[in-house]
């Protein structure tokens, strides 16, 4: 499963993209992780490097699934649904 691999891709430097809105973030979030709100994912992607591995997060899991099929129209491979934002502490 996804959670058994999230350890070992976060120590193999992964970004973690918090897909949340700023309010929902400042109230908690993974340290190191970059808050782009899934409204602004696509336009944002370009400050995400596509060769890295990149763990999406947000609150249930349903906002990082939507943001995996944005990023992958953009061309990203390696991108993961870890599903709310807790699964990474």
């Amino acid at each position: 499963a996804v959670r058994q691999k999230l350890p070992e891709l976060m120590k193999n430097g992964a970004v973690i993209v918090d897909v949340r809105s700023p309010a929902e973030f400042i109230s908690g979030h993974v340290d190191g992780s970059v808050n782009i709100p899934l409204q602004q994912l696509a336009e944002r992607a370009k400050e995400l490097d596509p060769k890295k591995a990149i763990l999406l997060c947000c609150a249930s899991g349903s906002r990082s699934g939507v943001a995996i099929s944005i990023l992958k129209n953009k061309g990203f491979a390696n991108v993961v649904n870890a599903g709310p934002w807790s699964n990474l502490i």
